[in-house]
């Protein structure tokens, strides 16, 4: 498996995607070889100076350890990761919504986590070991870094991020629900955590089919009347970044989880009467391979 490039940036910068393939070379989506980094640091658009959320340190020894404490099983990685990243990584949802952001994480801090993280198993029909070019400059629901930190933003409540690692110990729920818009409805999110931790809801299958019966009935219900939320309040996000843009914020604990921005939770009303409309739902949700009840 690769190494980290021999030219690691001190700071995170910006790398527009028109720029990226060049570095996008078949070694490196064998996950044989990775580029030197120096000809990458070329081609990027710095980020303010004075800013210390830029630091590439914090985020290079996240993964460090991710990769050395998940190496028995990678895909639990992302459950560990995903908040910590995001306390690590303070942004708003505007900074975060740049993919010029991800691409030079996956690409200049840590394309070895990419590759270590989604390296295809080989199998008789495909040998080939290989990782998908979209996990270092794809969409937000499945580039390796934006996914999970997107994952920690919709699905944290409040400032606790213990929601974040049951989401993101489910594969399914993030390639099914986070491309979803709905999802940006907090009481909703916290539901579908419910029905995940009582088990109602467990396979691919299962998530996929309930994610179309709650956006079919979104269609005709709107869920912040049935279930509401309490209005966010911008100056927590904004003093929490503060205290990262001044270099004030310490690094993420390993063995227990980080605190969020210090935000109101979901109104537990609203998520208990989501959690039983959704378990409602599933009962007649396309489930594909579902014997029929009837």
């Amino acid at each position: 498996m690769i190494t980290a490039p021999n030219h690691v940036p001190e700071r995170l910068a910006l790398l527009a995607t028109s720029a990226v393939d060049p570095f996008l070379t078949e070694e490196l989506l064998r996950g044989e070889q990775v580029h030197g980094g120096i000809d990458l640091a070329k081609v990027v658009d710095s980020l303010p100076e004075d800013d210390a959320r830029w630091l590439v340190e914090p985020i290079r020894s996240l993964v460090d350890d991710a990769m050395f404490e998940f190496r028995a099983d990678r895909t639990r990685a992302d459950a560990w990761l995903a908040p910590r990243l995001h306390a690590t990584l303070r942004l708003t949802r505007r900074e975060a919504a740049d993919k010029r952001l991800w691409n030079h994480i996956a690409l200049a801090v840590a394309p070895d986590y990419v590759a270590w993280r989604h390296v295809s198993v080989p199998t008789e029909k495909k040998p080939e070991r290989r990782i998908a070019a979209e996990r270092f400059r794809g969409p937000a629901d499945r580039q390796c870094f934006s996914r999970l930190w997107w994952a920690a933003e919709l699905f944290r409540n409040g400032s606790d991020y213990k929601p974040v690692e049951v989401a993101c110990g489910n594969q399914d729920l993030i390639h099914s629900v986070l491309k979803k818009e709905l999802i940006d409805h907090r009481p909703t999110a916290q539901a579908l955590i419910r029905l995940l931790q009582s088990g109602l809801v467990t396979t691919g299958r299962e998530i996929d089919g309930l994610s179309v019966a709650i956006n079919a009935a979104g269609a005709t219900l709107v869920y912040d009347v049935l279930a509401q939320d309490e209005p966010r309040d911008p100056t927590c996000l904004r003093e929490w970044i503060a205290i990262a843009e001044a270099g004030s914020a310490p690094p993420v604990a390993r063995h227990e989880l980080p605190d969020g921005p210090d935000e109101e939770p979901v109104p537990e009303e609203s998520v208990a009467r989501l959690t039983s409309y959704f378990a409602d739902l599933f009962e007649t949700a396309p489930v594909r391979g579902r014997k029929s009840t009837d």
